[in-house]
């Protein structure tokens, strides 16, 4: 019989993997101890290397990992695998302070990012308006922007749901808080709100958003201070001449928007590709990129998973059309031969941003007031995993992402 003496426990995040959402949370919780990680990207779906301490063995087994012990030796031949192949050893140096913008009272609807955190159980703060405009983001590493409108419209949900009572508290919420910060209209607070963001990324921090945060937030930066809002909404209607005001050299990720200024239309603006992702169908995939690790570090780290093509998920805005994106963001994910882009990622001063169309990576179609996706039943979610894949972002170790 032969004996070996266990030096590390490997994470595969292949399909051998039991739990990969749970996993991410492993890793996660082993940094809040204080203690070291690995992140092995490209190899065997991105997996992780861990201390082998009994702690750590127990808490896994606890939570359903599938877990492999192994020797100083196999370790050395996995680190010889990654430097001749297309792979790269990235050391993860402590667990990031997570922040999500969302309201004290949320709309009738789940959000993907907290169902993520929730269930890897990784802890999150909520922050909001008042929050972002105090300057508190710079306590956190990490920031997600829940289903949100920043051109003040509350989500375009006015025609169908104006006399809903849920409809009515957002309202209530939003106009008492831009009361409170000075501001006549939430639109304006909203304008605000984004630019405060956007200094948070400037100055290092990293952001991701999903659904209508995304197109929305560049609307209101590249209108900044330019009423867009139609007077069912705000009483006064929109500024004439608006169109020409549009500073793009603002935005973000996206080089030309034309709003949607309707009140009858629920669409924000021209960029978002749902139309032909539904008529693509449930049955339609859209395939993540590959990179090269040890040349763009952050798209490889973004997009590790156990398989390349993730099934299609609808949201109010599913998507970006590629014509509208500015030369340098990276695309992850796309239909490839189409105009549709599903996943983007792009640096911004000393931070960056992701951000991924579409509401639920497990619910094709998520209407207002559909029961919450259960993360129980979708434990090796390839579309989960590209959030969670986020959230460890800025835990990398910083030598590797600025080379």
């Amino acid at each position: 019989m032969i004996f070996f003496v266990i030096a590390r426990l490997l994470i595969p995040m292949d399909v051998e993997q039991t739990d990969h959402l749970l996993a991410y949370g492993l890793t996660y919780w082993v940094l809040q101890q204080g203690l070291d990680a690995e992140w092995l990207l490209n190899y065997r779906g991105g997996s992780f290397l861990l201390p082998e301490l009994e702690g750590i063995r127990k808490e896994a087994a606890e939570r359903g990992i599938l877990t492999i012990p192994i020797s100083e030796d196999m370790v050395g031949e996995i680190y010889a695998l990654v430097e001749r192949e297309n792979m790269e050893r990235v050391k993860l140096e402590k667990a990031p302070k997570i922040a999500v913008y969302m309201p004290e009272t949320e709309g009738p609807w789940d959000d993907a990012v907290t169902l993520a955190l929730v269930y890897a159980r990784i802890p999150y703060k909520k922050v909001w308006d008042e929050d972002v405009l105090s300057g508190k983001l710079y306590d956190y590493d990490w920031l997600h922007l829940h289903h949100e409108d920043f051109t003040g419209q509350y989500g375009k949900f006015y025609r169908h749901y104006s006399n809903a009572r849920w409809y009515k508290e957002t309202v209530r919420l939003n106009k008492k808080m831009a009361n409170k910060l000075g501001y006549k209209k939430v639109w304006e607070m909203k304008h605000q709100v984004v630019e405060k963001i956007k200094e948070f990324v400037t100055d290092g921090g990293f952001l991701f958003a999903m659904c209508s945060a995304p197109i929305t937030m560049d609307i209101a930066l590249a209108y900044q201070n330019v009423d867009i809002v139609p007077k069912e909404i705000d009483g006064d209607g929109i500024e004439k001449g608006y169109k020409k005001k549009a500073n793009f050299n603002n935005t973000l990720f996206l080089k030309d928007i034309n709003p949607i200024t309707s009140i009858n239309i629920y669409e924000h603006s021209d960029v978002d590709i749902t139309p032909y992702a539904a008529r693509r169908g449930e049955s339609s995939r859209f395939q993540l990129r590959t990179f090269a690790p040890k040349r763009d570090i952050i798209p490889s780290i973004l997009t590790q998973n156990h398989i390349r093509g993730i099934k299609e998920f609808l949201g109010q805005d599913t998507g970006f059309n590629r014509n509208s994106l500015k030369s340098n963001v990276v695309i992850l994910g796309d239909i490839p031969n189409t105009e549709e882009v599903k996943y983007v990622y792009g640096e911004w001063g000393k931070g960056s941003f992701s951000f991924l169309g579409g509401h639920d990576p497990e619910d094709y179609k998520h209407f207002v007031g559909d029961p919450p996706t259960y993360l129980e039943f979708h434990k090796n979610s390839p579309g989960y995993r590209l959030i969670l894949d986020n959230i460890l972002l800025p835990a990398a170790e910083k030598r590797k992402l600025k080379t």
